[in-house]
């Protein structure tokens, strides 16, 4: 998971990247190997980008430029996949930064994977708010945290809402290559076989369905739209 923070919005208009933030996911699992580096631009921050990340040219005074650290960020990157929220943002400017860095510089595309959860959620949820906060409120990720922008809090928040995105907890099919599921081995799963008995079917009285179709009108509009079953009753 990566994100940046910028003095600006245009890598054209010679703006830079002051902060760089990543967390690893293996196996949909957080593994605490993280890549943070607050950089020094050589510009002035737009009071505007201030405002976003509360990062100011003090703080940045005695930080190291991108060139200082450009290799070690190529060789945590190299061969992942990198989830980042409006790809194209972070992809221009840390291409920017990297032709300053070198001539003929290496291609972020060429080093790994690149996956875009906003065009993700933009399929998922079109018509809707896809902001990183309204995915945050859509799928109940905590951000209360989240007062300013910051690279690493924001990629550690982009960790949650690309597991909720893509199906939250892993397959529970994990057991198949050894995995521990539901605190269970392999070996202490147990399946049915034989002949089952009929189910018995009990029928949703008149007021437990109103009480259930008042809970969907309920989550809809808390989900901004999203509720999945109420689209189904629908239909």
């Amino acid at each position: 998971m990566l994100d940046t923070e910028t003095t600006g919005l245009e890598p054209e208009e010679g703006h830079r990247i002051i902060e760089i933030g990543c967390v690893e996911l293996v196996d949909r699992r957080l593994t605490g190997n993280n890549f943070h580096q607050y950089l020094q631009p050589d510009r002035e921050i737009d009071q505007g980008a201030v405002g976003v990340h509360g990062i100011t040219n003090e703080l940045l005074r005695d930080k190291p430029r991108f060139g200082d650290i450009a290799q070690d960020f190529i060789d945590y990157i190299r061969d992942a996949e990198l989830i980042i929220h409006n790809a194209p943002f972070d992809l221009g400017f840390l291409s920017h930064e990297l032709g300053l860095w070198r001539k003929e510089p290496p291609r972020i595309e060429d080093l790994c994977r690149v996956t875009d959860t906003l065009a993700m959620a933009r399929s998922l949820h079109p018509g809707q708010r896809n902001s990183l906060d309204a995915l945050c409120k859509r799928y109940a990720v905590d951000n209360s945290q989240r007062d300013l922008h910051g690279a690493l809090l924001d990629a550690e928040i982009l960790a949650d809402v690309y597991l909720a995105l893509t199906g939250g907890q892993a397959s529970l099919f994990a057991a198949i290559q050894g995995q521990e599921v539901g605190g269970l081995v392999p070996e202490q799963v147990r399946r049915l076989s034989g002949e089952r008995l009929p189910l018995r079917v009990v029928r949703a009285s008149d007021d437990e369905l109103a009480a259930h179709r008042a809970r969907l009108v309920a989550i809809n509009q808390e989900s901004e739209g999203g509720c999945l079953w109420l689209r189904i009753d629908r239909a």
